[in-house]
């Protein structure tokens, strides 16, 4: 492929960029090839990856054995529909799902992103109701500072007043957002409102342990625990969106095993097929699955993506779980956790950072307010790294296979270019 300027002169005026406020953002940088953890500038320029392509490159990028894997199913099939057909790659794939994921989660319905996994959690927590005589529980519980992406009804199950999602405030479903039950306060105001409005809910939707886009704000597995046990008593679907939480980034193979809990529904995306092809898998128990058969057509589930299952992207996602198998991933965890802790504590000393906080292979720190992250953006870039700093968070979020060498230039690049900033005005991307 050419990377001369005219082939990025030439296309740029014709993209529409995500996250951006396109009148006033500086020009996106021009990427030529991508090896490892770095991002390599069509300038030759190497940047040190530092959000793994938005949380998905979690085996670093080009890893030949999933390379290989596509490359195999591309001369053999790359697309069938998934309609009245089925392949090889999606029933390997749906069967090393099941039985990796907290036990009985026993169903995958496939999609083509998170969000969209998402969509379909929430259509068949409401259509299991439906069908099960109970359509009065029509409205879903969600939190404070959760997000669960950008189509409609993931954006209704987000944060309204905090998300990025402003624009659309009066036109989404409403649902009810309260805060997570962190300490007793807000334990007992979350019981107070389930012992009045259950009877109205079709379940509740949480990002265990890290709620992501929202703010990277974390909460223990006790407050996970508490979720799933208040879902219990008053009779709510749990929803578990570990789309950005799964496959080893909190610690654990998913953050649902920290608190010891089953949801009844999992949303799967990002590292499922280690940052090579957009997939998405919502996986359900049996239970939930047995109340979509009937004779009654009406009662199926009526959803289906274009490119469900992809041949190709299941390709990718079950040479991913072949290296989650056999590669140490929960070792490499556990030492990027301590090296991000060691890095960015020293930012805690400065005047404008409120916390520093890490949890498994994700360290963040929160600053005082907004931030100009177009200018961090630059100093980083600067830097030799790519990190995308949002509102008043600088996060890491690597790839697992990251080298020791790579990380420490990420935790100081964040330490250089924290510490000489000062009050800047607030600008969004």
């Amino acid at each position: 492929m050419d990377f001369s300027p005219s082939w990025y002169e030439l296309g740029l005026p014709h993209v529409w960029l995500p996250y951006c406020q396109m009148q006033v953002a500086p020009p996106p940088l021009p990427v030529a090839r991508t090896h490892g953890c770095r991002i390599v500038l069509a300038d030759g320029r190497e940047l040190v990856d530092g959000i793994a392509s938005w949380w998905s490159v979690c085996h670093g990028y080009n890893h030949p054995h999933i390379l290989e894997s596509v490359a195999r199913q591309l001369q053999t099939m790359p697309h069938v529909m998934f309609g009245g057909l089925v392949h090889e790659q999606a029933l390997v794939l749906a069967r090393r799902l099941t039985a990796m994921v907290p036990a009985g989660l026993s169903r995958v319905f496939f999609s083509d992103s998170g969000s969209t996994a998402v969509e379909v959690a929430l259509k068949v927590a409401l259509q299991f109701w439906r069908n099960t005589g109970q359509s009065r529980k029509q409205r879903f519980l969600c939190f404070s500072d959760g997000y669960h992406g950008d189509t409609l009804g993931a954006m209704s199950v987000s944060d309204p007043v905090r998300s990025m999602h402003q624009a659309f405030r009066d036109v989404l479903l409403p649902q009810h957002v309260l805060d997570l039950p962190t300490d007793e306060v807000r334990l007992h105001l979350l019981e107070r409102f389930l012992a009045d409005s259950a009877g109205d809910l079709a379940g509740m939707i949480v990002e265990p342990l890290v709620q992501g886009a929202g703010g990277m704000r974390f909460h223990d597995a006790s407050t996970l625990a508490t979720l799933h046990a208040l879902a219990r008593k008053y009779e709510l679907l749990l929803i578990a969106d570990e789309i950005a939480t799964g496959f080893w980034r909190t610690g654990s193979r998913f953050a649902c095993d920290q608190a010891g809990i089953s949801p009844d529904i999992l949303c799967l995306g990002k590292a499922l097929t280690g940052g090579t092809l957009g997939l998405g898998a919502t996986l359900v128990c049996e239970p939930i699955f047995e109340a979509f058969l009937s004779d009654d057509w009406n009662a199926a589930l009526m959803h289906g993506p274009t490119f469900m299952a992809n041949p190709l992207a299941c390709a990718a996602a079950n040479a991913s779980l072949d290296l989650f198998e056999r590669e140490p991933r929960a070792r490499q965890v556990k030492a990027i956790e301590a090296a991000l802790r060691t890095g960015l504590e020293p930012c805690r000393a400065l005047p404008h950072v409120v916390d520093v906080r890490v949890k498994g292979a994700i360290g963040v720190v929160q600053l005082a307010e907004d931030v100009d992250v177009y200018a961090l953006r630059s100093q980083f870039v600067a830097q030799g790294v790519w990190v995308r700093p949002f509102k008043d968070v600088v996060y890491l979020m690597p790839p697992l296979v990251i080298s020791e060498d790579e990380l420490n230039v990420l935790t100081r690049a964040v330490r250089v270019v924290i510490g000489g900033q000062r009050n800047q005005p607030e600008m969004t991307c």
